[in-house]
């Protein structure tokens, strides 16, 4: 006979999150710089309030308990306070990149099912020119008040309208803390989109867990701005964290720009960021041409793509700000590693240090990880050893939406994340490469992340990428594209000097280009389809 713990069943369920924050950190601000211009004070409590009012006004429009509600919209208060009334009634809140094609964002409200779409202001021209292919969705909410509402050629509800009709007196859904919660689709696997769909018990563990102090270091005393979009993977969990801990929670909205990000960070307090390298990038560059400070700015966590040795130099030795590297997927909720220094690494002599914040980190509580050979046998944490990088936990996704894809999982439940990595002897993970953007030259492996990581530093350089190209006697070699900062010159000669003392002899780009723009996918990564498309038949010097 088995015998079972005696402690309270208490499912984990997501509207917990945003019921703690409202009755144990009601009066922590939440601010938004709005769509429509202007900031919007909240708070904790308050943002509750009108959670539970969206989740009233969708009971009235039909939302049932598993319904896919979908969301078209900027890091806003009210794009927060969907987020918790979608699930509060059991329902799945699916955040849509805007920056996606027309087709992919049909294919992915159809293929979901949403019957109710909220979007910005922003989004409201794009929305109309592909409703007549939208075919399951029955609402759509213009997040806004009347005064901003315009004309147009749908039937448009105001979301304004819709909190004020309900009157907050409603009670969150319970469903099985296993239900789910989220979904998002991600572009980052062959074919078409597809779906990842988070559970409750996913999303609370998965925020428990990005809170402590080797993850985001969160707390009620924290300022946290992610800007890192709600539609890139849940905004990296910070919705859920941020109220998790009652932290005060600041949103940019549409804005992007390092100046309005500057401003907002010195002006807010913030202590805690998150974005993309490319967002830093731009930080940096108006940092350097105004001379001003981050203010109480302490530590800002980077992710999507690999963050270059230059940018955490210039974070931590220039401003006083401690980097933190991320790494994850949107099939793992987002987090996986984390760069923090363990204590053995912070040991090491400076410069070393500075090593192993380059890498990807290590895992987290709740992920866990390992690589593999050609063999599928698991390879040694020596840091040098390097194959396909495998994960598994309780916020890793077990299969995608409906089926796609099939079988995702091994026969021991690892997930193959299609990047090529190694880990060392700390535990530390770093990424060699995509499985498909590796550089196979003359037997060899280049890692194309390392090379464009050196290169970005090179003076003048704005941003770089690295494909391979066909050659007759190696099969691929590197070929280097960079773009310059604006009102710099970059010369080939310039950056192959730069590069010689930093990277091994052969792994030289046997061409430089310069370019005027680099292409992106809708999350901000490099497009390396398009460049080796673009590419394809271009003749090295030394072919």
């Amino acid at each position: 006979m088995t015998t079972m713990g005696t402690m309270q069943d208490w499912p984990l369920q997501v509207w917990r999150l945003i019921d703690h924050a409202a009755i144990n950190h009601g009066a922590r601000e939440v601010v938004t710089l709005t769509v429509e211009g202007g900031v919007h004070r909240s708070n904790w409590a308050t943002v509750r309030g009108r959670a539970l009012k969206v989740g009233q006004a969708l009971t009235r429009l039909g939302i049932a308990p598993g319904d896919r509600v979908a969301t078209l919209a900027w890091n806003t208060h009210r794009h927060v306070e969907c987020w918790y009334g979608i699930s509060g009634v059991g329902a799945v809140a699916h955040t849509i990149n805007p920056r996606l094609f027309a087709d992919q964002i049909v294919y992915i409200a159809n293929h979901a099912a949403d019957r109710v779409l909220f979007c910005d202001l922003s989004f409201l021209a794009l929305v109309e020119s592909l409703a007549p292919r939208l075919e399951t969705i029955e609402h759509y909410v213009l997040m806004t008040d009347r005064a901003h509402m315009p004309e147009s050629s749908l039937n448009l509800l105001c979301f304004e309208e819709l909190v004020d009709a309900s009157d907050g007196d409603f009670t969150w859904v319970s469903v099985d803390e296993n239900a789910p919660a989220g979904l998002c689709y991600t572009s980052g696997t062959t074919g078409n989109p597809k779906g990842v769909l988070y559970s409750h018990r996913s999303n609370v563990l998965h925020a428990m867990a990005a809170a402590m102090t080797d993850t985001y270091g969160m707390s009620q005393r924290t300022t946290v701005l992610p800007v890192a979009p709600m539609f890139h993977a849940n905004a990296w969990a910070i919705p859920y964290v941020a109220a998790c801990v009652g932290a005060k929670l600041v949103l940019n909205g549409p804005n992007f720009d390092a100046p309005t990000l500057h401003r907002l960070i010195v002006e807010e307090g913030v202590t805690l960021s998150l974005a993309v390298p490319t967002v830093w990038l731009g930080v940096l560059q108006h940092l350097e041409k105004t001379g001003e400070t981050l203010g109480n700015l302490e530590r800002v966590a980077i992710g999507g793509s690999a963050v270059p040795r230059s940018m955490i130099e210039a974070f931590e030795g220039q401003h006083g700000v401690s980097v933190g590297h991320l790494w994850g997927m949107t099939e793992m909720s987002p987090l996986g590693t984390v760069g923090i220094l363990c204590s053995n690494a912070a040991a090491l002599p400076p410069e070393n240090q500075v090593d192993m914040k380059c890498k990807q980190g290590r895992a987290m509580f709740g992920v866990e990880l390992k690589t593999v050979g050609e063999d599928g046998v698991e390879l040694p944490r020596d840091g040098s050893s390097f194959g396909r990088l495998l994960v598994r936990g309780p916020w890793i996704v077990g299969q995608y939406f409906r089926g796609d894809g099939g079988a995702v999982l091994d026969a021991d439940g690892w997930f193959d994340t299609g990047d090529v990595a190694t880990i060392d002897r700390f535990g530390y993970m770093q990424i060699v490469d995509r499985s498909k953007d590796v550089i196979k030259s003359g037997g060899e492996w280049i890692s194309s992340i390392d090379l464009e990581n050196a290169a970005v530093g090179a003076p003048g350089v704005a941003e770089a990428a690295v494909i391979g190209v066909a050659h007759p006697k190696w099969d691929e070699r590197p070929l280097l594209l960079v773009r310059a900062k604006p009102g710099e010159t970059v010369t080939k000669a310039g950056v192959l000097d730069y590069l010689a003392p930093r990277i091994a002899k052969w792994w030289t780009p046997d061409e430089v280009l310069v370019v005027d723009e680099l292409p992106h996918t809708a999350t901000g990564k490099l497009l390396k389809t398009e460049l080796r498309a673009r590419y394809k038949d271009y003749k090295l010097p030394t072919a």
